[in-house]
């Protein structure tokens, strides 16, 4: 097992991409060390794809692009211009109130932050902020979007944790609040110690105008979160009707949407969609030989004899989580993990929803440092800030972040009370 893991992290530092490391240390073991017949290897790929909530991940991407693509993204920020325009800090309290709207649509970090982190950046940036500051709080903000949901490692996460997708949704809603509040808080501290004022001032005609505007595109979230808590579609069902609705506005009521824009977005939906499931195929393999070698019975073994206080566990893997999320996308990590750690989970009482929240926030966060961050590299090229720069602009923001991330794992209430009120969970 000691030669498996040396081939997947050596895979990884030679910069080959994540399901060749995952398969290709898998094909060691079934092939050379196992002799296991090629037909139950690949049975045990298509298995991990064989799974109706997965269908889910494709149509959240597609939705996310059709938002992006459809021009919905202007609206949004106008909408939350006139909300928190006229706040202290204005644009930058505008920047978190609009990735908090976005995310109830596009169910990533990267379609945040490539979606209305450009728009936002450039606004920031013409109203006399620092670049720096711009970036910090984009890159933080864009963290809400797998938070909020609908998310898409939401989505991974229940399928291999087999925990239901529509209670980590309705978990995920109250600790993104509280992770908004942070936000904003920081921002308000920030701006009062650097005399930044307001942007604009309150109107309320302003406000109906741009929400009179805004209101189809809001109503993506109450569609997809609304249906399910009425039990109208499961998630995957959800997800259909996000994208069905995102091309009535963008073909039909806003018209900013062409066929010519329909068929390039629906390439890159494909594209992006075949990247993750390969991950996903090739974690199933990997997750498999971990389990058959028993590597993860003997790291909860390993892990207890160590302590069985759940709140050092909690912190334990609190770092190896904010550690891993550096160097592994979110999908990856999700896939990898989960077999290793829900046993230990189960034995010392951690309810799944509550990990399920902790863990993508950790992944989140990971996504904005070096190596791999990719929100960090899609901010540094929108900013033209060196990825040096960008990072240190990130920085202060994980004050925010670190505390949201510490009441959320010591306060499992925070994510289980909607789900329970809801009845997805006892």
């Amino acid at each position: 097992m000691t030669i498996i893991l040396f081939l997947f992290l050596a895979a990884l530092l030679a910069g080959l991409p994540v399901f060749i490391a995952l398969a290709g240390s898998s094909l060691v073991y079934t092939h050379f060390m196992a002799n296991i017949p090629d037909f139950v290897v690949l049975h045990r790929m298509a298995g991990g794809l064989d799974s109706f909530p997965l269908l889910a991940v494709p149509f959240f991407i597609f939705a996310g692009n059709l938002m992006n693509s459809a021009g919905i993204t202007n609206r949004i920020y106008d909408f939350a211009v006139a909300i928190a325009g006229w706040m202290r800090g204005g644009l930058a309290q505008v920047n978190i109130i609009g990735s908090v709207i976005f995310s109830g649509m596009s169910g990533t970090a990267i379609a945040d932050a490539a979606g209305l982190g450009t728009i936002e950046i450039k606004a920031m940036k013409d109203h006399g902020y620092s670049t720096e500051f711009a970036v910090g709080v984009t890159a933080a903000s864009a963290t809400l979007g797998p938070i909020i949901p609908p998310s898409l490692p939401f989505v991974i996460y229940g399928m291999m944790a087999n925990v239901s997708i529509g209670a980590l949704f309705l978990g995920g809603i109250i600790p993104g609040l509280f992770m908004t509040v942070m936000m904003m808080t920081y921002v308000w501290w920030y701006a009062r110690r650097h005399n930044i004022g307001a942007d604009q001032v309150f109107r309320w005609r302003v406000l109906a105008i741009t929400f009179i505007a805004a209101a189809p595109a809001l109503m993506t979230p109450v569609i997809i979160i609304g249906g399910m808590t009425m039990g109208w579609f499961t998630p995957t069902e959800a997800a259909i009707a996000a994208c069905a609705w995102a091309m009535i506005l963008g073909l039909l009521l806003y018209r900013s949407l062409s066929w010519k824009q329909l068929y390039k977005v629906s390439l890159d939906t494909i594209e992006t969609t075949a990247g993750v499931l390969l991950i996903v195929a090739a974690a199933s393999l990997f997750g498999w030989v971990l389990t058959t070698t028993r590597l993860t019975e003997y790291a909860a073994e390993g892990l207890l004899s160590f302590t069985t206080n759940k709140y050092l566990i909690l912190i334990l893997i609190n770092m190896l989580l904010l550690v891993v999320g550096c160097f592994l996308e979110p999908i990856a990590t999700i896939s990898i993990l989960v077999p290793v750690l829900m046993p230990i989970l189960q034995k010392v009482g951690i309810d799944p929803i509550h990990f399920g929240v902790m863990m993508t926030l950790n992944l989140m966060i990971g996504l904005l440092h070096p190596p791999l961050g990719m929100v960090l590299f899609v901010l540094a090229r929108i900013s033209g800030l060196t990825v040096e720069r960008a990072t240190m602009a990130i920085l202060p923001w994980l004050v925010p972040l670190m505390l949201s991330l510490a009441a959320i794992t010591f306060i499992p209430e925070l994510t289980l009370w909607l789900p329970r009120y809801m009845g997805l969970l006892k």
